[in-house]
């Protein structure tokens, strides 16, 4: 997973706005498929928003969470939240949130739309790929990818629109739900600006 810290998509930098919106698609899956190492929080604390922008607020308070909390810790309550043994307290999986259950019909239609554009689950990788991680790969690999055919507006929008905007505010709701978030329930607020950010942008392509 990539783990670029976003350093334009808090404010204005030398960044084109895709290479920014890639960065911070690369900087959740990375949150959301392990918690962060002691590097990835340093350069966290490091950043902060430009004043104005439509990320400042939850950026910030994600910074500061970093800066509060050792990796250690972190990666505990990432554990506490999304891991352990047997049921999760909060799943990150999109089937869950629009099915009710693990490895239904939404991962059926995912697993189309993706092989559709010639993406296939490695399988190393042991989580289905309606994790949140990896929709968010996904979806940096559409901003980035060198095929214009695949890497274009129109197909960010329409798998955006299929597969994580139906959920994903359930899911930011349910994380920041649990009294154990706390760096977790900052990057979940963030994720939750990102993703309305993304929202009002493909609605002004239609």
């Amino acid at each position: 997973m990539t783990a670029t810290v976003p350093l334009a998509a808090i404010g204005p930098t030398g960044l084109d706005e895709d290479a920014a919106r890639a960065a911070i698609y690369g900087l959740l899956a990375h949150l959301f498929y392990a918690p962060p190492s002691a590097e990835l929080l340093a350069q966290l604390q490091e950043q902060a928003a430009a004043s104005g922008s439509l990320l400042e607020a939850s950026w910030n308070a994600l910074a500061a969470s970093a800066r509060e909390l050792d990796a250690a810790t972190v990666a505990s309550e990432y554990d506490a939240l999304f891991g352990g043994v047997g049921k999760p307290e909060v799943y990150l999986f999109g089937s869950h949130y629009l099915a009710g259950f693990l490895n239904e019909k939404p991962l059926v239609r995912l697993r189309d739309d993706l092989s559709a554009l010639g993406l296939a689950r490695d399988p190393a990788m042991p989580e289905t790929e309606d994790h949140i991680a990896y929709l968010c790969e996904v979806m940096r690999l559409l901003i980035t990818g060198p095929d214009a055919a695949v890497a274009n507006l129109a197909r960010q929008s329409a798998f955006f629109a299929a597969h994580i905007q139906p959920w994903a505010g359930d899911l930011c709701d349910a994380i920041a739900a649990q009294p154990a978030a706390r760096f977790y329930a900052r990057a979940a607020d963030f994720t939750r600006d990102f993703f309305q950010v993304e929202a009002q942008g493909f609605d002004m392509l239609a």
